[in-house]
């Protein structure tokens, strides 16, 4: 993918958030272009999740400089962005797809709510049509559409974690945040949600970043790759590159442990 003729979606400079002087992530420049699948890999305590919570204004920064590119071609300086506008922006613009689907479902309500309620939020009021859009959405998710009327506890849990995507996609954002998304799924249900992601962001040119520590999902999904190690970027490059000629000693040790020996 090339980037020559494209400003990015997402800028950040800098961006630095600890924890009592320890964890977190540290001075990290970051871009993300429309379209693209930005993958950040590393081991469990590498400061990824940290960084993504950061990006989504999801928990407050120390220092550094993040903006947003608008469909209007606005550059906003979230930091300064007033709260309404974070959760406007939050709404319509950007999506979030939780590692645990029970943090990103409400579980009162039944499947095709769960994939409505962000359009009435944004103003869909008729009936008909919202249900028609989530029938849709759960087809296009691989659900069937006659368990609209169910509750998410009736699924399991690779398909509560398509619901969640769905629900997360039905408004176009233009931007989707997901942590460790295929976590916790056998391998199988991985496979087909991967191949589900991979159909979606490419069809609905979305622009993605994904937090994983498998590798393999990387290899799968993302053009670009950032390897994260105690809170700072170690190596970053288009995915084919970083994984098939790894410069840096832990990159090089995080590929050779998923190699067949």
């Amino acid at each position: 993918m090339s980037h020559s003729s494209l400003a990015p979606l997402l800028s950040a400079r800098g961006l630095t958030k600890q924890y009592n002087g320890r964890g977190g992530c540290a001075d990290v420049d970051i871009d993300i272009y429309p379209g693209e699948v930005l993958c950040i890999v590393g081991e469990s305590g590498s400061g990824k999740s940290t960084l993504l919570n950061a990006l989504a204004l999801r928990t407050p920064l120390d220092i550094g400089t993040l903006t947003y590119r608008t469909a209007e071609h606005d550059v906003l300086d979230l930091l300064t962005l007033p709260m309404p506008r974070r959760r406007m922006l939050a709404r319509t613009d950007w999506g979030f797809v939780h590692q645990n689907a029970r943090d990103g479902l409400r579980h009162g309500v039944s499947a095709g709510a769960n994939i409505g309620e962000p359009l009435m939020a944004n103003g869909a009021r008729h009936y008909g049509k919202l249900r028609e859009t989530a029938s849709s959405w759960m087809s296009q998710v691989e659900l069937d559409a006659a368990r609209i009327d169910e509750l998410p506890s009736a699924f399991s849990g690779g398909m509560q974690q398509r619901l969640q995507i769905a629900r997360n996609l039905v408004t176009k954002p233009r931007l989707v945040f997901m942590d460790e998304p295929t976590a916790g799924l056998d391998v199988s249900v991985q496979a087909r949600l991967l191949d589900l992601l991979r159909t979606l962001t490419g069809k609905l040119h979305l622009a993605a970043l994904i937090v994983t520590h498998d590798i393999g999902v990387a290899r799968l999904l993302a053009h670009r790759l950032m390897v994260m190690k105690d809170g700072r970027v170690v190596e970053s490059g288009l995915t084919d590159q970083v994984l098939d000629d790894p410069q840096h000693p832990y990159t090089q040790t995080l590929v050779a442990s998923v190699l067949p020996v």
